[in-house]
């Protein structure tokens, strides 16, 4: 099994960054991407993608994030960060990290971290 812990996020102001980590531990070979989805307070939201960094190192981001997030990681490693920059108020959610498998999908979410952003 793979087992995520993720740190970073915390209380910004709009324009500010911060930067998001994950490591992975276990059964870390079953790993072929990872990734980052967040999901806002408001109610009826749902868990909606980020950014994710394949093991062959390819990207893919949401449209909201481009140019302002870049994912970064070593999945034969089983680590992932999230460079949040021009960081607004409707970024603000709690961040999850998640493992995926080619053939299994998703096999472990992390606990999240909240990011807070203040206008």
């Amino acid at each position: 099994q793979v087992q995520l812990v993720e740190s970073g996020g915390g209380l910004v102001q709009a324009g500010g960054s911060l930067r998001l980590s994950c490591a992975a531990s276990g059964t870390i070979f079953s790993i072929n991407a990872m990734g980052w989805y967040r999901q806002a307070p408001a109610p009826g939201r749902q868990r909606e993608l980020v950014a994710v960094i394949s093991s062959e190192g390819s990207t893919k981001y949401a449209d909201s994030v481009k140019g302002r997030f870049t994912i970064s990681g070593d999945n034969a490693k089983g680590t992932v960060t999230l460079q949040m920059n021009s960081l607004k108020p409707d970024d603000t959610a709690r961040y999850y990290c998640n493992a995926e498998n080619r053939r299994y999908g998703v096999i472990r979410w992390g606990q999240g971290t909240q990011v807070t952003v203040s206008s």
